[in-house]
Parts: structure tokens; sequence; C-alpha cells
């Protein structure tokens, strides 16, 4: 299936819908946007921005393992 962004008015909101709804599911599946889609796509940017130019910190899994092992010995008891 492809994907399509439509941006539209308020107020022909219940005419796009009207028409969409005549096509069957398997023709057209409605999917709502995601509210957060613009803040991710930023943050994910960024994460990748920082990835790419070397200024992140990039743990192993041993480094992982020891450090989470640490913050649950400092809560137990």
């Amino acid at each position: 299936m492809d994907a399509i962004r439509l941006e539209f008015q308020p107020e022909i909101k219940e005419k796009i819908l009207s028409f969409l709804n005549s096509f069957s599911s398997d023709e057209l599946k409605i999917t709502p946007e995601d509210p957060d889609f613009d803040e991710n796509k930023r943050k994910v940017h960024a994460a990748y921005s920082k990835l790419k130019n070397g200024t992140t910190k990039l743990y192993t899994l041993e480094e992982v393992d020891e450090i989470l092992e640490k913050t649950i010995s400092k809560y137990e008891d």
C-alpha cells in the first residue's frame, strides 16, 4: 500500500472523510497522524547528528551491565 499525507482546512474534513469512507477497508486504511511526530522527528535527527559527529557517548553491553548492577545494588534493601 502507498501512503500520503493530506493537509486541509477543518471545514472540509467531513467531506473528505465521507469520500474516503466510500472505499472498502481492503482498498483504504485511514491512520490518524501521530501528534508527536514532529517532536519525535526532531529528537531522532538531533540524536543522529550527535552520533554522526562523535559527540554522543556509546556504551558496550558489558558497560551497560555494570552501570545497571551498580544502580540496582544502590537501591536494594
